[in-house]
């Protein structure tokens, strides 16, 4: 499972010419979710997204999280973040959950991120949006639920070697 995070002073999702989420300071989260991907990944990325300390405080350094500020999360389903680009010019989704499982994995995402106890407010799954934000930074941050396990080997090794 992909996600795009970015602080944001506000959010919107618009279909077919009708506002169908509009929030205030939070996170825009645009998901994607790939062939293989699990309940598990979503119970993972819902996690890391709605702890992220990414806020700044008053010294001005990212150490507020989501509830820190009292901000809400906007998730939009976004089958692109599969894409690869590797080959030609043209995008391969192939990568991408087939749309019965991406919608599923999709809601429940969303579904950990209110049981954490957030305001969470969603585009609709395969629709034509039109997504509408205000970054605040721009801290944009890419979470891949995919490389958790790596990347916590590789932050071990890491941290071994810095010593």
């Amino acid at each position: 499972m992909f996600a795009v995070i970015t602080r944001v002073g506000s959010a919107s999702v618009e279909i077919d010419g009708a506002l169908c989420a509009d929030m205030g300071r939070g996170l825009l989260v645009l998901l994607g979710v790939m062939e293989g991907d699990t309940g598990a990944d979503a119970e993972w990325l819902a996690r890391k997204v709605c702890a992220m300390r990414i806020f700044t405080d008053e010294a001005g350094k990212m150490n507020l999280s989501l509830a820190d500020v009292g901000g809400g999360i906007t998730v939009v389903s976004n089958f692109t973040l599969a894409a690869d680009c590797r080959k030609g010019n043209r995008p391969s989704f192939v990568g991408a959950a087939e749309p019965g499982e991406a919608e599923r994995l999709y809601e429940y995402f969303a579904k950990c991120c209110r049981d954490a106890g957030f305001e969470v407010q969603t585009g609709r799954f395969g629709a034509d949006m039109k997504v509408a934000s205000v970054n605040d930074g721009p801290v944009t941050i890419p979470l891949d639920s995919r490389v958790r396990y790596a990347a916590r080997r590789s932050a071990a090794g890491h941290e071994e070697g810095s010593k």
